[in-house]
């Protein structure tokens, strides 16, 4: 059993349905702070260090925790999920007809040692979006969408706002799934 430092329902439902057995326990770190803190760094390196960071502030003894964290940028700007619904609106009209990049990122730790950090890309090709579509997407997925760094739930209406996707479907989830099963694998937590 691994201990998942998320309150993340789209992560819990990951590891569920992969049969991975987990107990959930939120970590708590200041995010923004840790954004801050690394300023200019990669979107990439970012969703790392914010994996990393809520792997370790879980106390586990003996366990292995699993952190991870998204991150979206679009034309070289890092987006956090919205605080408002206007926010919200602001941001889709932003992404409308550009690629947004999706940096997801998971990290294993066990008492206090990272054993294994990677993370994955996923880019989205955002549709063209009028005002009358983004009032009423909000209107059928706020607040739900609040939690939702990109603004969109993919498993849900979010399917709506692109064209084109390039990457994993457990990666636009919220974490790179796959590359997190072979690192259970490698350190025998996981059958192969």
């Amino acid at each position: 059993m691994i201990v998942l430092a998320s309150q993340s329902a789209s992560r819990r439902a990951m590891l569920e349905a992969a049969g991975i057995p987990f107990r959930a326990q939120p970590a708590h770190v200041d995010e923004r702070g840790l954004e801050l803190a690394l300023g200019e760094a990669p979107s990439q390196q970012v969703g790392l260090e914010l994996a990393k960071a809520k792997a370790l502030a879980v106390f586990a003894p003996g366990e292995i925790v699993l952190g991870s964290d998204s991150l979206v940028s679009c034309d070289g700007r890092r987006f956090d999920k919205p605080v408002s619904r206007d926010q919200a609106a602001e941001h889709l009209r932003f992404f409308a007809g550009k690629v947004m990049e999706l940096h997801s990122a998971a990290a294993l730790v066990r008492d206090g040692e990272v054993l294994w950090a990677d993370g994955a890309l996923a880019r989205l090709h955002v549709a063209p979006l009028s005002d009358s579509f983004i009032a009423a997407y909000l209107d059928a997925e706020w607040p739900a969408v609040a939690g939702c760094v990109g603004v969109f739930r993919i498993e849900a209406r979010g399917v709506q706002l692109f064209e084109r996707i390039e990457g994993d479907y457990f990666t636009i989830l919220g974490m790179p799934l796959l590359m997190v099963q072979a690192a259970l694998r490698n350190l025998g937590v996981m059958q192969q």
